[in-house]
């Protein structure tokens, strides 16, 4: 897997944001059987930053933690039909890799919801990235069942690497 980052916001301590990422987008992959490599780019930023582009993209006049914005298109969650039809739009064309999209996080909200949610600045980040990547493949939280599932998932995918909200490892 390809992680680009770009970090606008600068270093959190205790948080390896690169390292971090690249587990939980790594296992997120695994969880949805993803068939190929696949590519994702990454970009961490302030509130301010988030705010205009939640304002820009979204027409929603605040910050958000995280924006999402896929590259490929799915009828079902995870169903790499779309991409394979349309390989133009989906594959690096020198690396074929899966262009999965881009991922925006808000370093303040990161540390605001860890504060807020009594768990540590490392297993906000890596919830964000796990609820971005699903996004990236295709889930959305749209009405009750979708957002419970989705949640499932995360949470799975964060167990396994032992992220949780009691403790973590320092993998």
């Amino acid at each position: 897997m390809t992680l680009n980052l770009e970090d606008e916001y600068g270093l959190l301590p205790g948080l390896d944001s690169e390292k971090t990422a690249r587990m939980v987008a790594e296992q997120v992959l695994e969880d949805e059987e993803c068939p190929y490599e696949a590519q994702v780019n990454l970009l961490l930023t302030s509130d301010e930053e988030i705010h205009q582009m939640n304002l820009q993209y979204r027409e929603v006049d605040r910050p958000t933690d995280v924006l999402s914005f896929p590259q490929v298109e799915y009828e079902v969650p995870a169903d790499f039909s779309w991409a394979e039809a349309h390989p133009a739009d989906c594959f690096d064309p020198d690396s074929g890799e899966l262009l999965l999209g881009d991922i925006v996080i808000s370093m303040d909200k990161v540390r605001e919801q860890a504060e807020k949610y009594n768990h540590s600045v490392r297993r906000e980040f890596a919830f964000l990235v796990a609820h971005s990547m699903l996004h990236l493949l295709g889930y959305d939280h749209m009405n009750e069942e979708a957002a419970a599932d989705m949640e499932l998932r995360q949470e799975a995918a964060l167990q396994k690497l032992c992220i949780t909200r009691d403790g973590e490892a320092d993998s």
